[in-house]
């Protein structure tokens, strides 16, 4: 154990914010895991987010991140979910290669209620619905948008069916959220917010060793495993399940440290750390863009004590308008 840990703290660790690709050969595994701090913080601190909103919006920022990183072409990706819950919009995206937003929309009413009821759960606080994957490769390509039904089970099981439905591949997905409570450099009281998680997937050379048991109500769904999944996934699908969501968020396990303790005895290798950034892709250009498509009584009905004021719900910036910059020109 002393060789291995002094080997573990020779190369330099990725820290908050940056996605760590990795490789488990001796599995057939690839994934990528990610904790995340100041970004996030900074994503939920900006709205003051009730603590069961904000981590909700924690997790679906993670899972956008880690799936996110994974595009080999310029464009955007989006998670986002809609349901008859308390919280019934969460939505997240990156934009190539290093850009996250991420905002909520919910009923405080209702969210007060579940509270009292202790009905806190996220599958409780979003209720039945839709999550929705979407990929947009610019304005040359048709998106392409994967939805799963928001079931009553979790974001990390929600995740695991995209990915059996669309791609094909076994995965595993976790995700977790945390507050931490201390003291500043001055020692004033501080309150922040961290994630982390992490995406496994089995991706052998032979493609018939990726067999998976069918969906429930698929065409070949027999209430049996006529093959059984393979016995690498099922390792390393097993050892992806010992992880305590204190690791995927504590900052003194770190993202390398968690993988090592996972894997080592198969030989993890780690990659390039890709930094993310809370970067909203808003202007006053785009917005004014948007205003002039607007109908003069629009326009009219959108004024307030003589301008036009536009918030964004991501970044939360407000750009300010004078009609007149908003008429066509002679």
């Amino acid at each position: 154990m002393a060789e291995a840990a002094a080997a573990l703290g020779q190369f330099d660790f990725a820290g908050d914010d940056h996605v760590v690709p990795f490789q488990v050969e001796g599995l057939d595994v690839r994934g990528r895991a990610v904790q995340l701090g100041p970004m996030l913080d900074a994503i939920l601190e900006r709205h003051h987010y009730p603590a069961p909103v904000a981590r909700l919006l924690a997790e679906v920022v993670v899972l956008t991140v880690l799936l996110g990183t994974s595009l080999k072409f310029d464009g955007k990706f989006t998670v986002q979910t809609k349901g008859d819950g308390p919280v019934d919009l969460l939505v997240a995206d990156f934009s190539t290669p290093e850009n996250v937003r991420a905002y909520a929309r919910f009923d405080q009413a209702l969210l007060n209620k579940a509270v009292e009821s202790g009905e806190t759960e996220p599958e409780q606080l979003l209720g039945k619905g839709v999550l929705a994957f979407t990929i947009d490769q610019g304005k040359f390509s048709q998106p392409y948008q994967g939805i799963v039904p928001l079931d009553g089970t979790t974001l990390e099981e929600i995740a695991g069916v995209y990915f059996r439905q669309s791609e094909q591949i076994p995965t595993r997905v976790r995700l977790a959220a945390a507050e931490l409570f201390d003291r500043d450099d001055a020692g004033k009281p501080r309150h922040r917010w961290r994630a982390g998680g992490l995406v496994a997937q089995f991706l052998p050379e032979a493609p018939e060793r990726m067999r998976q048991p069918d969906l429930h109500g698929g065409d070949g769904d027999t209430g049996s495993r006529p093959h059984g999944e393979d016995d690498a996934w099922v390792e390393a699908r097993s050892l992806v399940e010992t992880i305590d969501a204190d690791e995927l968020t504590d900052p003194l396990v770190g993202t390398e440290r968690l993988l090592f303790r996972l894997f080592h005895e198969r030989g993890v290798r780690v990659y390039e750390p890709r930094a993310v950034f809370d970067r909203c892709s808003c202007s006053r250009d785009k917005i004014k863009g948007v205003l002039k498509g607007f109908s003069a009584e629009e326009i009219e009905a959108s004024q307030e004590d003589g301008e036009i004021a536009v918030t964004c719900e991501f970044c939360s910036t407000t750009y300010r308008f004078e009609p007149a910059e908003l008429q066509p020109a002679e």
